[in-house]
């Protein structure tokens, strides 16, 4: 009974830290999301890269569209330099049909995405990572293994509406750090967007 009773426990604590997703740190979990070309990425994808600004997003999302134009820019100013952009759309289309496989196609092509925008369909890399919002940044660092590790978790910058009033960059200074072999810091900050959609 007793042994029942510690399995019992050791699943439920295993459990909750799953729940909890990455932190920094942690090793980055893989995954195989179809792109909106239909090709499938993987973090082998990335495997000549330094590491990989991955950011769970969507279509429908206020916060989501108004950080399109940055995460563009983003990717053009660091994929050269060898951190890419990764976008996850990882809400359930049932409940959002804006965010649908077809719209994110459609999104793709209107704003001309230089990166690759793939879709979670089980949302189980979201539910892995920790992500609850959209956008939601987790910064990959490649170490010397070649495994990816989390440097940075949080938001793009401290101004989702108003560009020229931003005073904190976040996510570049955390690549900038990177690039420049420091840690980032802050190397965490708050996520503001819309929540995820998770399946009913």
């Amino acid at each position: 009974m007793k042994t029942f009773v510690l399995a019992l426990m050791m699943l439920c604590f295993s459990t909750l830290n799953a729940a909890e997703g990455l932190k920094i740190g942690d090793n980055a979990i893989d995954f195989s999301l179809k792109n909106v070309d239909g090709s499938v990425v993987s973090l082998s994808s990335y495997a000549g890269d330094n590491g990989l600004v991955v950011i769970f997003t969507c279509n429908h999302c206020p916060f989501s569209k108004a950080y399109e134009d940055r995460i563009i820019n983003l990717h053009n100013a660091y994929a050269g330099k060898g951190y890419p952009v990764l976008a996850i759309n990882p809400n359930d289309p049932v409940s959002v049909p804006e965010d649908s496989f077809e719209k994110m196609i459609e999104r793709s092509k209107e704003k001309g995405f230089p990166f690759k925008y793939v879709i979670d369909e089980t949302q189980s890399i979201a539910k892995q990572y920790g992500a609850t919002r959209t956008p939601h940044v987790y910064l990959l660092k490649k170490q010397s293994n070649s495994a990816f590790t989390v440097a940075y978790i949080g938001a793009i910058d401290d101004n989702h509406s108003d560009i020229a009033s931003v005073s904190q960059t976040y996510l570049s200074n955390a690549i900038d750090a990177l690039i420049a072999q420091k840690n980032p810091s802050p190397d965490f900050t708050k996520a503001i967007g819309c929540s995820i959609k998770w399946k009913k």
